[in-house]
């Protein structure tokens, strides 16, 4: 079975204002490389628009409807908090980028596809159940995983964030959900500042794994080896979501790991092994961070390339 990507042109009209590190240009950086040869057989699909219902239970309804009433209609963008912001096409691009998460685990869920990803924007890990931050509105992992586990009824989903920055967002959603696993390695200190390998969670399945400013690849490869892969097997998970964040680079303007797009296809195969034995290689990856777009652009080749089978 293929590997699908899912997009939609609507995740370019979120307009963050000049110098954002979280613009456009990442989007285009990665289309750019998808569009070459090597990934000639990578299925694509236009990523739908969320219902608001759909939304639920990541978010709480009034939470959606302030979001989505709050997108300007004049062109004067509103900031919710000096990181985060709404332009006109914000609207759109937040249900677009939910949406494609939702696509993704229904086509996994049909057997159309092996696995997917997402590549979107506005990301969405820090935005907790009733709050947005960090420049996300929507958190699109976690409502993949519990599209997953009520819509469809897997019974063990797991979410396994790779990105630089703890997804506060996504804990904050699964602390007490039954039947889901939430792994994260993240640089500590750095924002949003949770994240401690002390936060397990209301049923004891949230493992974070900090990791100093400077670590590199042995750092990283280790916290999943001795901990973070160890635990996702134990779990046995039957259906695998990924916030795939690749600001861990090197050459990433935003934290202080040094990471290769090497770590990252080593962590994807990783990962893809993982849902191959207990999951039916059902495994969900949506965009998080990334914000030298050249590094991300790179990044992202080797992470679905090892999504594809290499």
């Amino acid at each position: 079975m293929p590997t699908l990507l899912y997009t939609n042109p609507h995740c370019l009209d979120h307009d963050t204002g000049p110098h954002h590190p979280e613009r456009a240009d990442r989007l285009r950086a990665i289309a750019g490389i998808l569009e070459s040869e090597e990934f000639t057989w990578l299925d694509r699909e236009t990523a739908p628009l969320a219902d608001r219902e759909d939304l639920s239970p990541a978010h709480a309804k009034g939470y959606v409807d302030g979001i989505l009433a709050a997108v300007p209609r004049d062109g004067t963008p509103h900031h919710i908090d000096s990181d985060t912001v709404l332009s006109a096409g914000s609207g759109k691009a937040a249900l677009a980028a939910a949406g494609a998460a939702i696509a993704a685990v229904d086509a996994l869920t049909e057997n159309r596809a092996r696995n997917a990803f997402c590549a979107v924007r506005p990301p969405g890990h820090h935005a907790e159940h009733a709050a947005a931050m960090g420049f996300c509105l929507f958190n699109n992992a976690a409502i993949a995983a519990l599209r997953a586990r009520h819509h469809h009824g897997f019974a063990r989903v797991a979410v396994v964030d790779f990105d630089v920055h703890h997804g506060n967002g996504t804990q904050d959603i699964l602390w007490n959900e039954p039947g889901l696993f939430y792994a994260s390695t993240h640089q500590h200190p750095a924002y949003p500042g949770t994240g401690a390998a002390g936060e397990t969670g209301g049923a004891g399945r949230i493992v974070n794994v900090p990791l100093p400013p400077g670590s590199g690849s042995d750092a990283f490869r280790r916290a999943y080896d001795e901990i973070i892969l160890p635990a996702l097997a134990g779990f046995a998970p039957d259906f695998l979501v990924v916030s795939a964040g690749f600001d861990g680079h090197a050459a990433d303007p935003l934290a202080q790991l040094r990471l290769t797009e090497e770590d990252f296809a080593w962590v994807t195969r990783a990962l893809a092994a993982q849902a191959a034995t207990s999951a039916g290689h059902r495994l969900v990856s949506v965009l998080e961070g990334g914000y030298d777009t050249d590094a991300l652009a790179r990044s992202v080749r080797r992470h679905v390339r090892a999504l594809m089978g290499d």
